[in-house]
């Protein structure tokens, strides 16, 4: 009998496949700690273990980790529930989330997915038998220390405007310079303008499209609106005094700010500043703009919630469509419509409008279903993108895009039975009243 030692079989390494979060909460953190610092730090840091393999970066800048609401951290976990991560590495619990809920959910949701998560400066991995256990303890840790940043922050605003001075200064006409607004005479005539221009007649969907046609580009950096002009004309800054906490946040973990109405104290400050409008132009314009309002303050139809309200975007100005009537009684369609195209005009943005007959029929081949409603729109869409004319992109909440495109019926193919009628009466009307 012979026996002979067989081998042993070399054990399969596994790739580990590695994704790193970072997170800088200000412009100012940003400018010290740049991304292709982090993107160098983290290459290196993989490159050290020989069976990691780095998926990707993913890096937010400048939003607070209070909010789930971080695209590249919502991409992050969107490879992960994909399949294409085993590790997430970041810094540490307050780079990775400040609240404690939000940190918790996360990590029980990348446990579940079999996804680890490693704190480099607590070495601590999420997915050991205590790990969960001091993650919550370091989460509690880290909220408590974003509430009291956020109470210190309140406070030093509050102080301010018992002083009389303003806490943000970035607005067209005015800069912020030692605690006092300071006029900026090339936008201060622009701000003149605006006024004179809404008290001439101008709409503010006029005043929008002429400040487009000039070149001028609001303070903040955002696209001009209605709400960017309305904003302008009844801001009282502009007459020389301010009204200072107009609005305010519930607390550190709230992004919204809330109008004050009488929540928190108001301040008002006369004569705190250089005026660029004076006191009678300005009580002129908020006269006008109340008799505007209560001349075409009609009913809104909008006030419903229609079947593709939020999902349709514009992929030109990037807009959300809007749900409308034809004005052409013979047709008596509802159509979608780009808002820019719609009170701009096609030369600021050529959308097209869309026939809600043919979102439906699309609608229904993409998601290969006979019934249609708002609540299957939203479960398994998340928006739709209209690329270009005759174009719709899906994304579905799923991950996954659909292209579709589609052919306008000619004009005597669209033609009900009804229209038909309508317009043969109209003729026959004509016509009589030609002969007589």
């Amino acid at each position: 009998m012979k026996i002979t030692e067989l081998p042993a079989k070399p054990k399969e390494q596994k790739i580990t496949r590695v994704a790193a979060y970072a997170r800088v909460s200000s412009d100012k953190d940003a400018a010290f700690h740049s991304l292709e610092a982090q993107t160098e730090c983290y290459e290196q840091y993989v490159a050290a273990h020989p069976d990691w393999q780095l998926v990707g970066i993913y890096s937010d800048n400048g939003i607070s980790g209070t909010t789930i609401n971080r695209p590249e951290f919502q991409r992050m976990l969107q490879d992960c529930r994909d399949g294409k991560i085993d590790l997430v590495v970041t810094k540490s619990v307050t780079r990775f989330a400040r609240n404690t809920v939000i940190l918790l959910e996360t990590i029980r949701e990348l446990k579940r997915l079999g996804v680890d998560t490693y704190f480099e400066k607590e070495d601590m991995h999420s997915i050991s038998p205590d790990g969960e256990l001091l993650v919550t303890l370091l989460a509690m840790y880290a909220e408590e220390e974003a509430r009291s940043a956020s109470e210190n922050q309140r406070w030093r605003i509050v102080k301010r405007f018992e002083n009389g001075e303003p806490w943000v200064g970035k607005m067209l006409g005015y800069r912020l310079e030692d605690c006092r607004l300071v006029v900026v005479p090339e936008e201060a005539e622009i701000v003149r303008q605006i006024f004179s221009d809404y008290l001439s007649g101008m709409g503010i969907y006029r005043i929008v499209k002429k400040l487009i046609h000039q070149g001028v580009t609001p303070a903040n950096g955002n696209k001009w609106g209605h709400s960017s002009i309305h904003g302008i004309l009844t801001n009282e800054k502009y007459t020389g005094n301010m009204i200072l906490q107009k609005t305010y946040r519930e607390d550190f973990r709230d992004r919204t700010y809330r109008k004050n109405r009488g929540e928190r104290r108001k301040y008002y400050v006369e004569h705190s500043h250089e005026a660029i409008i004076d006191q009678e132009t300005f009580d002129k314009v908020q006269e006008e703009m109340a008799q505007r309002a209560a001349k075409y303050n009609h009913s809104k139809q909008n006030d419903q919630i229609h079947l593709f309200c939020g999902l349709l975007q514009c992929g030109n100005c990037g807009r959300y469509y809007r749900y409308r009537h034809s004005n052409v009684k013979k047709y008596d369609r509802v159509i979608w419509v780009c808002p820019s195209y719609y009170t701009l005009g096609k030369d600021i943005c050529p959308a097209q409008s869309i026939l809600e007959e043919i979102l439906i029929a699309k609608t229904k081949e993409v998601l290969t279903t006979d019934e249609l409603n708002r609540e299957i729109l939203q479960e398994r869409i998340e928006k739709i993108i209209v690329p270009a004319h005759n174009h719709l992109r899906y994304i579905l909440r799923d991950g996954t895009e659909v292209e579709v495109e589609w052919q306008h019926r000619s004009r005597s193919e669209g033609w009900t039975p009804e229209m038909r009628e309508v317009a043969r009466q109209r003729a026959l009307a004509r016509h009589q009243k030609e002969e007589k």
